[in-house]
């Protein structure tokens, strides 16, 4: 089933049409809400009735986007004062400035005689009057809300100066049942909450789902064999297997950067280590070698670090050691108990999990430790994951009286936001932006 509707996503062109490189509007990823950029985002035009509800349908996919970003502030469109007729015909820029439209999107779908259809945006910068980019994708009439995902995107770029994440997917344990008799199953979505899915089957729990950074794929362990295994899942064939036949208990599985090894914890004798195992040989490697529990391992982006969470001071708490189990070394050092870290993919920061005066808080921190950050804090927030782009992060939230659900907040702390699920859900790892 996957593979359908992998194949489905395919974009059969893209094409740029880039205006001039030199546009004057420019909006800060690091203000948060407090000063979103006003943008038009004109309903696609449409050849015929069907054309036109896809034009709809993008744009508004476009505008939720930009908006739960909380970088832009769509403006309604009952106070547009042009209403476009042509695509290729320059907009009256003295219109859009009347309602303070700093961006202006516009565009078009049009059906084509092999039952496909094209869809042209352009975005303007109203200030300086000029086109700053544009681009035409032709695809199948079922994939359009794939393209708005893309052409969302290519405006975060121009306008921010940073990568998008909005086309992307989010992989996550999806729970039901009584809380004495959970169901966990792995589910699969678009970042926005659409075209959800089952991934696994309810027979067996699962948890800690992670991407791949480099290929389309999924690590994550399961109880289906009795004890906890660590499982690869190929998203592209639907298949899967365990990863290894180890002595003990795996669990905490992340991919190295290139997709080419997974780091994990094993479990013998009651002793938690970290391996790392290479996924062509299946040769395994020692890293920590400590009476306490050693876990939840997570690379830089450069492969050349590891941070990881281990008890061996007392209470779990954050360490950093270099990628051949090298020069550990503490580096969280405020109050309260540390765990699930993971590494910002700009390298930056690392996103954590801080658990003290019973509360759960998500915060960040620098590689060595330093102006450690909690973003948002609540009885029970957990298990960090980033935007492709490093700005985001999502994890999950769980009230006193259970029922987890997915929120993402950005960098500044001041933009969070519910992620809509069919089911309670928790455990979300973030995909890098689709090929």
């Amino acid at each position: 089933m996957f593979r359908r509707i992998f194949a489905a996503f395919a974009i059969i062109i893209a094409t740029a049409l880039a205006g001039p490189a030199h546009a004057q509007v420019r909006v800060s990823v690091d203000e948060g809400h407090l000063n979103p950029m006003p943008i038009a985002v004109v309903d696609f035009m449409g050849a015929n009735p069907a054309a036109q509800q896809v034009g709809r349908d993008v744009a508004g996919v476009i505008r939720a986007n930009l908006d739960r970003s909380a970088l832009f502030r769509p403006i309604a469109s009952s106070a547009f004062i042009e209403r476009i007729q042509a695509l290729e015909v320059p907009p009256r820029f003295a219109d859009w400035k009347i309602i303070d439209a700093q961006g202006l999107v516009v565009g078009q779908v049009t059906p084509l005689s092999d039952g496909r259809i094209r869809i042209d945006f352009r975005l303007y910068d109203v200030f300086a009057e000029q086109q700053m980019t544009g681009f035409t994708y032709t695809t199948t009439p079922d994939n359009w809300r794939r393209i708005a995902h893309r052409i969302s995107d290519q405006i975060y770029e121009q306008l921010t100066g940073e990568r998008g994440y909005f086309d992307t997917r989010i992989v996550f344990v999806s729970e039901s049942g009584p809380r004495t008799r959970r169901i966990k199953r792995l589910m699969i979505m678009d970042q926005d909450g659409a075209n959800p899915f089952f991934l696994t089957s309810a027979d067996a729990m699962v948890l800690t789902p992670r991407f791949s950074p480099s290929t389309q794929m999924i690590t994550y362990m399961s109880f289906e064999t009795g004890a906890p295994r660590v499982f690869l899942y190929n998203l592209e064939n639907n298949r899967r297997e365990v990863l290894g036949d180890f002595p003990g208990m795996t669990f905490s599985p992340r991919f190295s950067p290139n997709g080419q090894g997974v780091v994990l914890t094993l479990d013998m004798n009651g002793n938690s280590e970290i391996y790392t195992m290479d996924l062509g040989s299946r040769a395994r490697r020692r890293l920590t070698n400590n009476a306490a529990i050693d876990t939840s391992p997570s690379y830089s982006p450069d492969g050349s670090q590891i941070v990881f969470n281990s008890d061996r001071g007392g209470s779990p708490q954050l360490y950093v050691m270099n990628s051949d189990g090298s020069g550990q070394r503490r580096v969280s050092f405020g109050s309260g108990r540390y765990s699930t870290p993971v590494w910002s993919p700009r390298g930056d920061l690392i996103a954590f999990t801080r658990e003290g005066g019973g509360r759960f808080a998500i915060g960040v921190m620098r590689p060595d430790g330093s102006g450690e950050r909690i973003l948002t804090e609540s009885y029970l927030d957990e298990a960090p994951t980033w935007s492709p782009n490093g700005r985001v992060i999502m994890f999950f939230r769980e009230g006193r009286g259970g029922g987890a659900r997915l929120w993402s907040v950005d960098l500044t702390g001041r933009n969070l936001r519910e992620i809509p699920t069919q089911t309670d859900a928790s455990d979300p790892a973030w995909s890098p932006l689709l090929p």
